[in-house]
């Protein structure tokens, strides 16, 4: 981890959201597999977008089904969080036509051989920012400027490394 895929996987999901009827953010994966299982995760998606509290989902190849069943015809927005496998995924967002024309499935995850596995469109690497960049990122959202404000300099600074040059977390 490290170069922020979770608070720009928000950003993107906070910047485009309202363009889709049907969205889900599926928040860290990873951590919600290995607790709840790949049914869980499941039930979250259709929750999400059906917005209906309980799914009928007893195997995850059920899941599949009601899945392609009830959004291939939908345009969807889903964000995964923090993928680690590749049933993870399978059981998610198996193929592109599991959803409509212009859904957007977007995927964080570490290892991008797990991406080339599956067709993804496209691969955007993340890539640290700078000291700078940082400094700049967190003084626009602790003081609505591109700097810090006057006194604050150092201690933004402290701030931003103590961050580890993530200003958002």
């Amino acid at each position: 981890g490290g170069v922020g895929k979770t608070t720009a996987a928000k950003a993107i999901y906070n910047q485009i959201h309202r363009k889709f009827e049907f969205k889900s953010f599926l928040a860290d994966v990873s951590d919600t597999t290995s607790q709840h299982g790949l049914i869980h995760l499941q039930e979250a998606l259709v929750s999400d977008i059906l917005k209906q509290t309980k799914s009928q989902i007893r195997s995850v190849d059920g899941g599949i089904n009601l899945i392609k069943q009830q959004f291939r015809h939908r345009r969807v927005l889903v964000i995964m969080d923090n993928i680690d496998e590749l049933e993870q995924l399978n059981a998610i967002a198996g193929n592109h036509d599991w959803f409509g024309p212009g859904s957007r499935i977007i995927i964080t995850t570490r290892d991008v051989h797990l991406l080339k596995q599956v067709e993804v469109d496209k691969i955007y690497p993340l890539q640290e920012m700078n000291t700078a960049e940082a400094l700049e990122l967190f003084s626009w959202h602790a003081f609505g400027n591109r700097w810090p404000n006057e006194g604050y300099l150092e201690l933004s600074k402290k701030v931003v490394s103590y961050c580890g040059g993530l200003p958002l977390a």
